[in-house]
């Protein structure tokens, strides 16, 4: 079953609803009983990393994945706020993240480009992945980006005001700092890969 993550600080019945869109049965994780019996999870964003990790620590969530995530090497899928929280730091709110990928996340140069990033922006992966994704039109709504460590981790990349990394991947984590489900054709496709790949690494 896919588990999709609603810690009442993201955009969880848009993500749902795309997935049902697709033919796929998905169940809302609001504690950790809530991850039993998962095929993959899906972590959207929306709001701060500060509130988010804050939630996902009060609800039990956040020891919970890491124990599916990195110890059963559940798939996982984190979208924008999902995709910053998976390193060590973030910049907004000061706050330590899960650690799972090693980096920091940072705020866009307001003196040089309009914060927050609002509309579609292109994406050229640059990494080969299991889970297929085609060069396109994104849309994204972001203040704060990615800056990975280990370029190997890099999966996808935008220009604003400069190259940042627009998606990530390392093992059966995956992330994206645009939204999967108001990307269109585009987005929709990349989540339906996703899926597709998850639930034949779990059959």
């Amino acid at each position: 079953m896919i588990k999709i993550i609603d810690y009442k600080a993201g955009n969880a019945p848009s993500v749902f609803h795309a997935v049902e869109r697709l033919g796929f049965n998905a169940e809302f994780a609001f504690s950790p009983d809530g991850l039993k019996n998962t095929s993959c999870i899906i972590l959207p964003g929306v709001g701060s990393a500060g509130a988010t990790m804050k939630s996902l620590q009060e609800s039990g969530l956040s020891d919970a994945l890491t124990e599916y995530v990195i110890t059963k090497k559940i798939p996982f899928l984190g979208v924008c706020v999902g995709m910053q929280i998976l390193f060590d730091h973030s910049e907004e709110e000061d706050v330590v993240c899960f650690g799972w990928l090693k980096g920091k996340v940072k705020k866009f140069n307001s003196q040089a480009v309009r914060v927050p990033q609002m509309g579609w922006n292109k994406v050229q992966f640059v990494n080969d992945t299991p889970v297929k994704a085609h060069n396109g039109y994104f849309y994204f709504v972001n203040s704060y980006y990615a800056m990975p460590e280990n370029q190997c981790d890099v999966w996808g990349t935008a220009e604003y005001g400069g190259d940042f990394t627009a998606a990530v991947r390392k093992e059966n984590i995956y992330g994206t700092q645009f939204h999967i489900e108001k990307s269109g054709e585009a987005g929709l496709n990349l989540l339906k890969e996703f899926l597709i790949k998850s639930v034949e690494e779990k059959c």
